[in-house]
This record gives structure tokens, sequence and C-alpha cells, in this order.
């Protein structure tokens, strides 16, 4: 028994569909991925735990946490600026200082340990700051902060980005992904 040329359009049809809202539902599922914070472009600030290593020196290896001042004390170079800079650029600018006068060829490695926390407010159940972790969603937030109460709208959801010197609150929904220093605020819902 064979196909009419109907079916066999029809069947060709469902199958295009079909393959195509399987792309279409892969696509959505890498967008978020694109907007999600990488190591090497992220930029330090105060409240990171950096560890800083330079192979075969144990003596010019430092942990350290940033301070409000966003300077690290470092042996030999003294204190240097560290705010705003990527762990590509912090490496390249003790590679520079080092070589030379202190050492032939650094082989210098900046890791973060601890990215600095993100604050939750509102209509969670325990309201506060937590560690950042990348890959870190609303949603994902709000489960750290042990979940919504009653009376929380997963709709009227706004984040202040740490990195906005304005200040400005961005409205956002439970897919939104936070980076460090980041503030949500869970508003009420009135029914």
């Amino acid at each position: 028994m064979g196909y009419s040329k109907t079916e066999g359009q029809g069947a060709l049809r469902s199958a295009f569909i079909a393959f195509l809202v399987m792309g279409l539902a892969a696509w959505a599922l890498l967008v978020p991925a694109a907007h999600a914070i990488t190591e090497s472009d992220y930029r330090l600030g105060s409240g990171d735990k950096i560890l800083i290593n330079v192979y075969g020196e144990d003596d010019l290896t430092v942990e350290t946490q940033l301070s409000d001042s966003g300077a690290v004390n470092y042996p030999f170079l003294g204190e240097l600026k560290v705010t705003g800079m990527t762990v590509a650029q912090l490496e390249a600018r003790i590679v520079r200082g080092l070589k030379g006068d202190y050492l032939v060829n650094p082989n210098v490695h900046v890791s973060i340990l601890e990215y600095r926390p993100f604050f939750i407010n509102g209509e969670v159940e325990k309201p506060g700051g937590y560690p950042y972790q990348p890959g870190l969603t609303i949603s994902k937030a709000a489960a750290l902060a042990q979940g919504f109460t009653e009376r929380a709208s997963k709709t009227k959801i706004f984040v202040i980005r740490g990195d906005d010197p304005s200040q400005t609150p961005e409205k956002v929904d439970l897919n939104t992904l936070l980076r460090p220093g980041d503030v949500v605020t869970v508003e009420q819902s009135f029914f």
C-alpha cells in the first residue's frame, strides 16, 4: 500500500514543522548562555576573592579578597589597582611588572576563588546576600533565598546591576541571568 501525493506532502510538512520547532527550542536554550558571564570577560570588583600564582615562585603566590579600594598589595610591585580589570589584564600587568628586574619569564595565573555576592530582597523567605555562582538566574537566586513568599509577584521583579553607575532598576523575568554585585527586588503581588 503506497501513499498518495497529498499524504506524502502532509507527512513532509509535519516533519519539517517538527524539525523547525526542535531547532527553535534548541536555539532558545542557547540564547541565555550567550549572556552568561565568563571568567574571561568578568571584571574584578570589591568582594571578589582571587588567587595570584607565579609558577615556581611560592613567595609570589597571593590569595586575597578585594576590599572597597579594589587594590592588591603585591610583592615587588606594591599596590595594584585591580577593580575593573579582567583576569587576563591582571595577569598581563603582573607579568610586565615582574619580567626583567625580578624574573626572566614569569608564568602568572590569576583565578577567581569566590565571586562577590549578589543580593535579593523583597518577597523571598530569606532576603540577604548570597555567594554568586556562574549561570545564576533569578529563579535560582530565589531558591537560594528559600523560595518566594506567598505574596511574591513573579512578574514584578527588578534588578539593579552591580556595575551600573546610574543604579537604574531593570524589569526582569525568572530566567534572567545575574551577575556578581546585582541587587534583586521581588515585589508583592496584589492578588
